[in-house]
C-alpha cells in the first residue's frame, strides 16, 4: 500500500490529476491502520512466545519496517496534498521529470527493500542501500535547480517550493527503504 501511494501520488503530480491526489490522501488510514496492526500482532507474539536470538531480531525487524512503511505513506500523503495546490500556481517546467524518476527509484527500493526483509537476501539489500546515494544526488541536482528557478522570478518561489518539499518527501521515503533494507 505504501509503494502504491507513492506511486499514485507521483503520478497525480506529474498529470496535476486531483482525484488520484485525493485517494492517495485518504489511503493514509489503511497504512496507519495496517502499521498499528502489526505492532500489536508483533507485540503480542513477543509476549506470548518469547522469541530468542534470530527469531527476535526478525520480529523486531518487521515492527520497524512497518514503521518506515506507514512513514512512506505519510509523505506520499504529503506529496499528495501539496500537488492539489499547485494546479493554482504558475506551472514550473522541467522538473516534474526529475521527481517522477526519483519517485520510481524510490517505489523500485521499497519493494526491493521488503523483498530483501522477507527473503533474508543480504545482497539485495546491499543493492538498496547503494541506490540511496543516487535518491539524494537527485534531490541536490533538484534543488539547485528549482533555487535556480525561484531566483528568476519571485512568481515561481511558492510552485517551486511546493516541488522542492515534494522532492525531500520522496527522498525521505528513500530513507526508509534504505531503513528497511538495513533491517
Amino acid at each position: 500500500l505504501a509503494e502504491a501511494a507513492l506511486a499514485d501520488a507521483a503520478k497525480a503530480l506529474e498529470s496535476l490529476n486531483i482525484t488520484l491526489a485525493d485517494k492517495v490522501v485518504s489511503s493514509d488510514t489503511a497504512i496507519d491502520e495496517l502499521e498499528e496492526f502489526i505492532q500489536m500482532e508483533a507485540a503480542s507474539l513477543i509476549a506470548r512466545r518469547a522469541p530468542t536470538a534470530s527469531d527476535l531480531r526478525r520480529v523486531l525487524a518487521v515492527m520497524r519496517a512497518a514503521h518506515s512503511l506507514e512513514r512512506v505513506g505519510d509523505y506520499a500523503k504529503n506529496v499528495a496534498k501539496r500537488t492539489r495546490v499547485l494546479p493554482h500556481s504558475a506551472p514550473v517546467d522541467g522538473h516534474s521529470g526529475t521527481v517522477r524518476r526519483m519517485s520510481n527509484l524510490v517505489t523500485r527500493m521499497l519493494d526491493e527493500a521488503t523483498r530483501a526483509l522477507v527473503q533474508k537476501d543480504a545482497q539485495l539489500a546491499q543493492a538498496v542501500r547503494k541506490r540511496d546515494l543516487d535518491i539524494d544526488q537527485m534531490y541536490n541536482t533538484l534543488f539547485r535547480s528549482l533555487f535556480t528557478y525561484m531566483m528568476e522570478s519571485p512568481v515561481n518561489i511558492g510552485p517551486a517550493m511546493h516541488l522542492h518539499f515534494i522532492a525531500k518527501n520522496i527522498e525521505r521515503a528513500g530513507d526508509h527503504a534504505t531503513s528497511i533494507a538495513e533491517q
